[in-house]
């Protein structure tokens, strides 16, 4: 299903978009060394249920996933990087950690996520790691314009990342959003320009380039969600909420 959003659902998708940022940030500033990723976990529970909003995670069953997801945000530490369920660990210093968010404001959904360092280390992997993904990402958004094509937006981000020196799995990429979550059009990290379905104003979609240290291979943790990197090198993924509009992409889950 690819859904052209009118204007009333993109003031609710704007609502959404700014909400998923502002916890996100807040998230972020709260996270320090010893932090456990459950009370991550709860407080994005709590300002979601504040904010009068809906988790889109945590009755979210699909066919890749087992059973419910059962948690309101992703904590993806170092080599896990997509899905990743909270649990119990506290982070250390230097550990890479990916949120990812996504809710619902008034029927429409927003999805966001950002990749950065806790405490005090810099390994220069990680940093590297975590700019090239928020390079991907602003390239891909500079070339949603109206009448681009998804291949267009793959293309733009994966040129970034394969420059970078990282190989691009396939499998996982940015997807079409609106009323759902997940919707049409899947949108790779990799592609060939002028292919695939063409942009519309109206079409909500999010962007999401993600790339491991040395490999493209994921397995599956026994959570049955969880997906780290087949080699145990570390992970990054940044993702935003974008709408198409008459003119270029705007953003919705700036901070």
């Amino acid at each position: 299903m690819i859904e052209i959003l009118d204007p009333l659902q993109l003031d609710r998708a704007r609502k959404a978009g700014a909400l998923v940022a502002q916890i996100l940030q807040t998230l972020r500033l709260r996270t320090q060394v010893g932090t456990n990723l459950l009370d991550i976990d709860r407080w994005a529970r709590s300002m979601i249920h504040d904010a009068g909003a809906e988790s889109c995670y945590v009755n979210y069953a699909p066919r890749f996933g087992r059973g419910a997801f059962g948690h309101y945000i992703c904590t993806g530490v170092n080599d896990a990087v997509l899905h990743a369920r909270p649990h119990d660990y506290p982070l250390a210093d230097g550990d890479l950690l990916t949120l990812d968010l996504a809710i619902l404001v008034d029927g429409v959904a927003a999805d966001s996520a950002v990749s950065f360092l806790v405490g005090e280390a810099r390994p220069a992997q990680s940093v590297a790691l975590i700019e090239a993904t928020e390079r991907a990402l602003r390239a891909g958004i500079e070339a949603a314009i109206p009448g681009a094509r998804v291949g267009d937006l793959a293309h733009a981000i994966g040129s970034v990342l394969v420059n970078a020196g990282y190989r691009v799995n396939t499998e996982f990429g940015g997807h079409g959003i609106g009323s759902t979550m997940h919707q049409s059009p899947h949108i790779p990290n990799i592609g060939r320009p002028g292919r695939g379905y063409k942009l519309r104003p109206g079409l909500l979609i999010a962007l999401e380039p993600w790339v491991m240290d040395d490999t493209d291979e994921l397995t599956l943790d026994a959570d049955g969600w969880t997906l780290r990197s087949a080699t145990g090198c570390r992970a990054a993924h940044s993702e935003h909420t974008i709408a198409i509009t008459s003119a270029s992409a705007e953003v919705l889950t700036l901070p």
